[in-house]
This record gives structure tokens, sequence and C-alpha cells, in this order.
């Protein structure tokens, strides 16, 4: 089979070429697996932290890609749940241990033996691939290949971060940052909140306009002070930055929700909290740690129901290097998707 392979770490500043097309052989799925011929494969930000060594060390050769759609093309001898020719998906959480306290209360994603589709385990940028059958979702007619893909990420960590807000119909939800992620969070926050109003903040006029395109109520740069302080506001940037200026533009016991796995650049622009302006006032910051099972599952079924179309560049799997490259220049809109053929 053909794959796009991560062979070592390194800055996409220096290689424009950081994965490898290769010819491997076919997996062969284990007793509770499911081989899977992959249609799609959406491309995540998370993508660029490993390439560039800021997530945990990837196992090395690893085969990228956590938003993966496939058909099932075999099965173990004890699969139960699947069966050949069932269309799924895969997200990020690739496996837990199900036994830990955090994965007992449905906080799998806090599990200390987690491990993540394409960092830990070979994932979507190639022709086939295995997963174990407790971890793949039926996907929705409705939703083409190429759309469904970045539902099992960029949709469903937004769903979490949504959530984490605690936000209520109504209140004023603040966008910091306005990618895949951002893109699907505002179309569901229209959909579940639909009396409250929504703000961008974006550092290109491109993904300016397309969140007005969008219904924002109102669209600014990153250093822009909104017009009303935020009850809520959702962080997807990769840098330090916004968090500072998002809390500037929350409101007293508002809650800012950081959706990132790493944050890249100078930490100093921390140094600029002033406690009064950015921290007083009860104001909370709430991190977001990877997705659970249920996650994907609620968000599918929410996704079918609200008739969520996401806004998709497609790319070819040769090309999943500069689909990379235009990523981390911020050519943006919508959610980048390789067509596996």
């Amino acid at each position: 089979m053909k794959a796009m392979q991560l062979n070592q770490l390194c800055s996409l500043k220096e290689n424009q070429n950081p994965l490898e097309l290769v010819e491997l052989p076919v997996p062969v799925p284990g007793d509770t697996d499911v081989l899977l011929k992959v249609l799609a494969c959406g491309i995540c930000h998370t993508e660029l932290d490993e390439i560039e060594g800021r997530t945990p060390p990837p196992q090395l050769p690893v085969i990228p890609g956590h938003q993966v759609v496939g058909r099932v093309e075999a099965i173990g001898c004890k699969v139960s749940l699947v069966k050949t020719g069932d269309r799924v998906g895969v997200a990020w959480i690739f496996s837990a241990c199900g036994e830990c306290k955090f994965c007992l209360a449905d906080n799998e994603n806090l599990c200390k033996a987690f491990e993540a589709t394409g960092r830990d385990a070979n994932g979507g940028y190639a022709q086939y691939m295995t997963v174990a059958e407790n971890f793949v979702y039926p996907i929705p007619e409705l939703f083409s290949d190429a759309q469904a893909a970045p539902l099992l990420c960029a949709g469903a960590i937004g769903y979490r971060s949504l959530c984490l807000t605690g936000m209520k119909d109504g209140q004023r939800l603040g966008l910091t940052g306005f990618g895949a992620s951002g893109h699907l969070v505002l179309k569901m926050a229209k959909y579940r909140y639909p009396n409250s109003e929504i703000y961008v903040f974006a550092r290109s006029a491109e993904e300016r306009a397309f969140a007005s395109e969008l219904g924002a109520v109102w669209i600014g740069d990153t250093l822009e002070k909104a017009p009303h302080k935020l009850d809520c506001i959702i962080d997807t940037t990769p840098a330090w930055m916004p968090i500072v200026e998002a809390l500037a533009n929350l409101e007293s016991g508002g809650r800012l929700v950081i959706n990132a796995i790493r944050k890249e650049g100078d930490k100093q622009s921390l140094l600029a909290l002033d406690y009064p302006e950015h921290l007083w006032q009860e104001k909370e910051i709430k991190s977001v740690a990877n997705i659970t099972r249920r996650d994907v599952t609620e968000f599918l079924s929410l996704a079918a129901e609200m008739k969520l179309q996401p806004e998709v560049q497609v790319f070819a799997l040769e090309q999943a290097n500069e689909a990379l490259i235009e990523l981390k220049a911020g050519n943006i809109r919508g959610a980048k998707v390789l067509k596996i053929e």
C-alpha cells in the first residue's frame, strides 16, 4: 500500500517535505481489530505539532492522520460490532486502558495509557490501516467521505470545547482563530444557541470574511477589543498571545476554553497578564485534552441532526506535504482533507 510516513521530526520552515511517500505491506488486523480501506483523512494542526516536536514524541516512523473515514475491508475473528463493507470513522483516540478511574468515569481522554491515532499508532495518511473495533464510529450516510473526515476531530473536539464553555442560549460566545474547528463550532453554536451572538477574532482577512459569511455578528483581528464583553471564548490558535487578548475580552465570571494540544513560540507574552484586567472577577481558564468516544458519537449524531456541512479543500494522498505547508502558512478556509484513491 501507499502511505505518507514521518521518519524524523523537523521544522517545516527548513523542510518543506517532512513526509515520505512509501510502499508498505497492508497491515493485518488482530482478533479484535478491523482493517480499513481508507477513503479520506482530514489534516489537522496537531500534525504540525507532531512533526515539529511539540506533542509527546510520536512512535517513529509513523503514518500520521487521525480524522479517518474508511470502509471495513476485513475483520478479526472476535469482532462483533462491525462487519465487512461498513463505512466507519477513526478519531484522535486510538485506545485507552478501560480500567483506570478516568476510563471508568467516561473521561478516557485523561487516561494515562491514552494512545493517539497517527502518533502512537499508524493513522490515515495511507491506503489501509487497522484499529480496534471499539474505536470506530458509523458515519451517517448524508456525509460524503471528504465531509465526514473533519467531523472526527475538528468537529468532535469543537463539540467538546463548546460543551466545556457551559454557555446558555442568549450568552455571547467568542471564537479566537477560525480554521477547521472554529468554523464548525460557529455552525454548532448557531444551531444550539439561536439567541446567542458569536464574535470572531481571526488573523487573516480571508478568515474574517469566511466568518462573516457564516453569520458572526462581529469579526476583528486577534488584537482588537470586541464591542461587548463575552461570556465564553474558545481559543483554537497555536500561539500564546491570543490567550491574553481573549481574557481581556472576557466578561466577569466568564470562561476561556483553550482548544490546543500545544502552544508555539515565545511564552513571554504571558508576562503581559495583568491580574485586574485579565483574571480578576472570577474569570476561568479551562483546557481541552483529547476527546472521548462519547464526544465523537454524540457529535456525529448532532452533525447529522443539523445536517452540518463542513467546508473542505481536497488534496491527493501524495499532496499531503503541500497541504501541511499551506496549513502552516495560515492558508485556511474550512478543513483540508486527503482523498485516498
